[in-house]
């Protein structure tokens, strides 16, 4: 069992870290915007969302020129320490080839349902913002189409060739755990295995 002083000084060891590249991948539910801000949090790595650069979140239904979001895109992607989540796209392969550790979340399809119906309740009552207006037809599409129509063989074939640096976890207290117990490798360098 670890001291309160050696769980101190992996905290200060983690928050310190530098160099760091996590791409989370999920379906909608998965908890992959959750689980990107908690790892900002405790690590201090820069955290950035996929569909935030994608759409102009100051009016409804509007996205960037793919020439602006690719630039945001590359710009983040080359620099030296961040955390990129989202759903695969053929635009985002940069990131799976830069990035140190690949998470897919994946847990069971109807925490997602709940979780959808929750945060789709949250938004519309005024307890959570979201980042777009939430509808009716939008919850439809995001239960049957993004959730339960999310394809994850298209997911594992895309990131294929990164098997040794992808992991498929069910929690994000999965993901944050696997990035404690590397701690080391993280930090010296050494590379994956």
């Amino acid at each position: 069992m670890k001291s309160l002083q050696d769980k101190k000084d992996n905290e200060t060891h983690l928050r310190e870290m530098k160099n760091i590249k996590i791409r989370i991948i999920g379906s909608c539910g998965s908890g992959k915007s959750y689980l990107g801000k908690e790892i900002s949090k405790m690590f201090g790595i820069p955290y950035y969302e996929l569909d935030n650069m994608i759409w102009d979140r100051t009016i409804e239904n509007l996205r960037f020129p793919e020439a602006i979001r690719d630039v945001e895109f590359n710009r983040i992607v080359n620099s030296e320490s961040w955390i990129i989540e989202g759903v695969q796209y053929k635009w985002t392969n940069e990131s799976f080839i830069k990035a140190d550790f690949i998470y897919i979340l994946n847990p069971n399809v109807y925490i997602r349902d709940y979780r959808i119906i929750r945060r789709f309740i949250k938004s519309r009552i005024g307890i959570e913002q979201w980042n777009y207006k939430q509808s009716f037809k939008n919850l439809i599409k995001m239960l049957i189409k993004w959730n339960h129509g999310y394809n994850q063989k298209e997911v594992l074939d895309i990131t294929n060739e990164y098997t040794y640096k992808r992991l498929e976890m069910k929690t994000s207290r999965d993901v944050i755990n696997h990035i404690q117990d590397n701690l080391k490798v993280i930090q010296d360098g050494n590379g994956i295995t």
